[in-house]
């Protein structure tokens, strides 16, 4: 019963985690605003991290966790980035 439960719970995440990356995409590429565009991309790679490790956990495979590291690590710094970028002007002083 509790693998069933667990299924079912992982295909609704999935799904919610989809619609996420859709409305993330959305204010992405119509912000009107690039604070909008650059929270977008934020929730974007947030989403795509979750769904990754979601997929980990159905399948059992560790790769899926090691490539959510990898796309959180390189989010985060695309962000910092970017944000430098919306604050300065620039991104290397």
């Amino acid at each position: 019963m509790s693998t069933s439960v667990l299924t079912a719970s992982l295909l609704m995440a999935h799904g919610l985690l989809a619609l996420g990356m859709g409305c993330a995409a959305f204010r992405m590429l119509r912000g009107p605003r690039a604070q909008d565009r650059v929270a977008g991309l934020d929730a974007l790679y947030v989403n795509a991290m979750l769904l990754l490790l979601t997929f980990g956990i159905r399948s059992g495979r560790s790769l899926y966790f090691e490539a959510a590291l990898v796309v959180a690590v390189l989010g985060f710094v695309g962000t910092v980035a970017l944000a430098k970028f919306l604050l300065r002007g620039e991104v290397i002083e």
